[in-house]
């Protein structure tokens, strides 16, 4: 963002949004037309004109109209606040108080998240008890200084500042302080800010203290953004352009800090609620997203999270030969459904040998969570644990799609008779285990079996017709 007066040379490049400053009618024509020339990306003025309108369009830059009351260093001020939480390619960062939120469910405590003034840049909501020091620091938006002395004598931001401990302050009722929980957050050894987590009514949960050590990894690029530097969003480009193949292994292992020889791994997530509000499903999905990449990056600090299509991609790279992704998948979904209140299923592809294969991950995982949408009934699983089954439903999508090579008496048999059909060729043609599972008399079987225009002893057509009938 750039100023641009009637009284200075114009200073404007390309992607500028430029302030016309004390230019108004006229005399903002040959600025509007520098900025053009610049290729800024828009101009905003006060008291617009068709004229000046006209120019910019003939400039071939946006134009925005600032009303007359509005006071430039206001406007200013909120333009900042907007470039400076905005990704390159126009993405905003998350919200702080959300991700507050998050770990507040996940650590089952009363969340704030600090900068390293102390200053408090958001914090969760809470129906428990708060103790003094959060009350004060909420209320002033910065920690009360008696309090902060007494940290700092207990040696607790020393503590802080020097790593990725969590640290634990007992309950001093004679201070009103509760216990309480804290992670520093951190760039390397860049200490960033601060996020404490007070035990309410209830005592915290058993993984509290490992779903802090992941949600300060988590917190650290939303504090960067604030130092208009990379952002969250970055790492979730570079996941999305590896397992398109739009950028090499190498390169992705060097900015994560990666090994991109050692093996890694890809799993897949998905929100399976009911129909409904699209708004409700895309928070829970968003909510979801949080939520792993605070457990992913607390099981690898190296973790990259994405959304596409609907769906969580997570990677975990650096993983030693007896990695226990299930344990952690089976965690996350439990986590999820627990607080989210709402189905979650979750494919682990392959731990492949190095980075490189990672797409070979995600081609697994996608084909174990595609069959689990179609039919079936579990919640984590691997290519190995239902084979089959992925193999089946993959058939069973592919006639879906090709009317041309399914039989079309099957097609035609009433909703009875397929069911009746269906039930007698899983049972391997044994009439009376099949009439127990339709709750039928054999014989009433038998005379449907009769009315069906197939000729049931050909292996080929009972093959054919079981599997057509279970795409119906």
């Amino acid at each position: 963002m750039v100023i641009m007066d009637p009284d200075d040379p114009p200073d404007v490049a390309a992607g500028d949004l430029a302030l016309l400053i004390g230019a108004r009618g006229r005399a903002a024509l040959p600025l509007i037309r520098a900025a053009g020339r610049a290729k800024a990306a828009a101009v905003a003025v006060k008291e617009s004109s068709q004229t000046l309108e006209q120019a910019a369009t003939d400039a071939g830059v946006a134009l925005l109209e600032v009303r007359p009351e509005v006071r430039w260093g206001h406007l200013e001020s909120l333009a900042k606040g907007v470039l400076t939480t905005t990704t390159d390619d126009g993405e905003v960062l998350g919200d702080l108080f959300a991700l507050a939120q998050t770990i507040a469910t996940l650590t089952g405590g009363i969340v704030s998240i600090e900068d390293t003034a102390s200053r408090v840049l958001a914090y969760s909501r809470s129906s428990d008890e708060v103790d003094e020091l959060r009350r004060l620091s909420i209320l002033g938006r910065q920690g009360p200084e008696p309090y902060l002395k007494m940290l700092r004598e207990w040696g607790v931001y020393n503590l802080l500042r020097s790593g990725e401990e969590v640290v634990r302050i007992d309950e001093r009722p004679e201070l009103g302080i509760r216990r309480r929980i804290a992670v520093g957050i951190h760039a390397g050894r860049q200490p960033l800010g601060t996020i404490w987590v007070q035990e309410g009514d209830q005592p915290l949960a058993e993984q509290a203290e490992r779903a802090l050590l992941g949600a300060a990894r988590v917190t650290a690029p939303h504090l960067i953004q604030q130092r208009n530097q990379p952002t969250s969003r970055f790492r979730e480009n570079l996941l999305a352009a590896l397992l398109t193949g739009r950028m090499d292994a190498a390169t992705v292992a060097g900015q994560i800090g990666a090994d991109p020889k050692k093996p890694a791994a890809v799993v897949v997530f998905a929100v399976r609620s009911a129909e409904g509000d699209r708004s409700e499903h895309e928070l829970r999905r968003a909510e979801m997203t949080g939520l792993i990449s605070v457990h992913a990056a607390a099981y690898r600090r190296s973790a990259l999270v994405s959304e596409s299509g609907g769906r969580t991609y997570v990677l975990l790279p650096d993983l030693a030969p007896n990695a226990q992704l299930l344990s952690l998948t089976r965690e996350i979904v439990t986590t999820a459904r627990r607080h989210l209140h709402t189905a979650v299923q979750a494919a682990v592809g392959s731990t492949v040998s190095t980075l490189d294969d990672a797409r070979i991950s995600r081609q697994e995982a996608e084909r174990v969570l595609d069959a689990m949408a179609r039919d079936l009934d579990v919640e984590v699983a691997t290519l190995a644990d239902v084979r089959s089954q992925v193999l089946v439903s993959e058939i069973l999508a592919l006639l879906q799609d090709n009317p041309r090579i399914r039989d079309p008496r099957i097609d035609a048999l009433d909703p009875e008779l397929a069911k009746s059909l269906l039930a007698y060729l899983d049972a391997l043609g044994d009439v009376r285990a099949a009439a127990d599972k339709l709750h039928v008399h054999p014989n009433t079987l038998r005379y449907r079996l009769k009315r069906i225009d197939l000729d049931l002893d050909d292996p080929l057509v009972r093959l054919i017709a079981q599997l057509q009938l279970r795409m119906r």
